[in-house]
């Protein structure tokens, strides 16, 4: 019953982040509500059943919290205040014109030379409006904020409490499904080299998706980004998916020491053994 509760409590909530967007901005047609609400419930369909089930699925740290908490929690602050800010636009607020205020202020200090909300604001097709093009900048130098603070926080909470924590069994097998420890090699050097390549690439992708983007812009269409609904999953995907990358192979790595702590434990105890017959 309690693993029951959980996942539909799970499942709820991801429900909440999906809708967020049409629940703050006025005026969603018809149309994108029925998708909306097609793409909310199979993904609490997807979190319902990974959630109730021992064995496991594709959600990676399914067991070891606060590893997808931190990230769901990242992810809906950086929906509600990019909603927020778009609706200081279409229908203002007191509450979202202090967000937009706060957006324009941060997205102005993040927006510097060769820096990933530049980048961002570089893909904008020409003709762009002065209005479109602040709020494309304070969007973006938000989203990038919050995915800092938000990796910041992550790296002072797992040392804290030593994650994955010695009292507690983590199961590799739940927490990592698609890793597949018979595929040949040590276990803790594919491990240590898969964390690695996940840190480079969190560090690069903010800047090679804004490249790409604007090297192939004629293969998008630049009206779709005037979407209220489509520029805030957008920017919070540009946002959000590096610093996922991030903390998985943060998470990795620590796996990694921790098998090769005991590893180094069950030796030095084998070792005492043998001295001890001795």
């Amino acid at each position: 019953m309690k693993r029951l509760a959980g996942a539909f409590v799970r499942a709820l909530l991801v429900v909440l982040l999906i809708a967020m967007p049409s629940v703050l901005l006025p005026q969603t047609s018809i149309d994108s509500a029925q998708v909306i609400a097609l793409v909310a419930i199979f993904a609490a369909a997807l979190t319902f059943s990974e959630y109730n089930t021992t064995y496991p699925g594709v959600v990676e740290f399914r067991d070891a919290p606060p590893f997808n908490r931190i990230r769901f929690l990242s992810m809906l602050v950086t929906v509600v205040c990019l909603s927020l800010m778009v609706k200081d636009v279409i229908d203002p607020t007191p509450l979202s014109n202090l967000m937009a205020v706060v957006g324009d202020l941060v997205g102005r200090a993040i927006d510097f030379p060769y820096s990933p909300v530049r980048l961002v604001l570089q893909t904008l097709p020409e003709g762009t409006s002065i209005e479109a093009y602040d709020l494309m900048q304070a969007t973006a130098g938000m989203a990038y904020l919050i995915s800092l603070i938000t990796l910041g926080v992550f790296v002072v909470l797992i040392r804290l409490s030593r994650w994955p924590s010695p009292d507690r069994v983590f199961n590799v097998w739940v927490n990592l499904p698609t890793f597949d420890p018979t595929a040949g090699g040590d276990v803790v050097d594919r491990l240590s080299r898969d964390a690695r390549f996940n840190v480079a690439l969190g560090f690069l992708l903010p800047f090679i998706v804004p490249m790409v983007m604007r090297s192939s812009i004629d293969m998008f269409d630049p009206v779709s980004m005037q979407n209220p609904q489509t520029m805030i999953w957008t920017i919070s995907a540009w946002a959000m998916l590096p610093t996922s990358l991030f903390m998985r192979g943060i998470a990795i790595g620590r796996i990694a020491e921790m098998i090769r702590e005991q590893r180094r434990a069950a030796q030095e105890a084998d070792e005492a053994v043998f001295a001890g017959n001795r």
